[in-house]
């Protein structure tokens, strides 16, 4: 999708992060938007942001896993604007602890935001995604749907099941015009990611170290990209990248590289308690 100014966009999850970097990227690309969150101040507070950026936006509070008011999100999208260029399903929620600790309202709502949901809207929104001559799909998962690590195994079943998804979408639908990529950020410096990093070193002060990290708006940069150049994947961070390579060619190594990062962190969170 060489141009996108003039398309239409959805952003889910776009109050803050990584969606709401999307939203304001693609604005200042001249996209017009429909952003859905379940935070309706703040997500009135990125309407306002990408409307003073010369765009028309639209907005929709929805708790994504309620199935019911994901299609009621999608009907009046579609009453609205009557079509859809482009559709980032970014919304999701992380939880750090033990499998077994799970309580299963908790395995339920992860599996149903971060999975459940994208793959609803997808379904909902093909037949108008499939009527454009030219229409993308941006799947946004983690590093951590690439790479496996301990204590996080339902993020991972939905970050996962998203890159399969993904893969599995372009194979069928690139040859009706519809781009498909995943994102793979690594560490990004959002609330949900100090939240979660938090909870693992049992509320700990810390600082993650710079070298793990990007921002939400090189994400954004990069889905840009992707959405232009039609990408596959995008692996967004050097050290997520380091990650990836060593999972595929050398799972040795990747363990190598998990346990000293860990051990990077509780070294931080040691010294900043003293």
């Amino acid at each position: 999708m060489k141009i996108i100014r003039g398309k239409r966009a959805l952003v889910t999850g776009a109050a803050s992060g990584i969606g709401r970097a999307v939203a304001l990227a693609l604005a200042h690309e001249g996209a017009n938007l429909c952003l859905i969150d379940i935070d309706g101040a703040k997500l009135a507070g990125t309407a306002d942001e990408a409307k003073a950026r010369g765009v028309a936006t639209l907005t929709r509070v929805c708790d994504l896993a309620d199935p019911k008011q994901i299609t009621a999100a999608v009907d009046s999208l579609l009453s609205a604007w009557g079509r859809l260029d482009i559709l980032v399903n970014n919304a999701g929620i992380a939880y750090y602890g033990s499998t077994e600790a799970m309580t299963a309202d908790q395995w339920n709502r992860m599996l149903a935001v971060n999975l459940l949901a994208p793959t609803q809207l997808v379904r909902e929104l093909l037949p108008t995604l499939r009527a454009q001559a030219e229409a993308h799909i941006v799947n946004v998962s983690s590093i951590f749907g690439l790479v496996p690590m301990q204590k996080i195994a339902a993020y991972q079943t939905t970050k996962f099941g998203l890159v399969g998804f993904s893969a599995a979408l372009r194979a069928e639908y690139d040859q009706h015009g519809i781009g498909v990529t995943v994102l793979c950020p690594g560490f990004v410096r959002t609330a949900m990611i100090e939240e979660f990093v938090t909870v693992g070193l049992e509320h700990q002060e810390y600082r993650i170290p710079s070298w793990m990290c990007t921002s939400a708006e090189k994400v954004a940069e990069e889905a840009i990209c992707a959405i232009r150049k039609n990408r596959a994947m995008v692996v967004v961070s050097m050290a997520a990248r380091l990650l990836w390579w060593s999972t595929r060619f050398s799972p040795g190594v990747r363990d190598w590289i998990i346990r000293q990062g860990w051990r990077r962190l509780r070294r931080a969170a040691d010294n900043g308690r003293g």
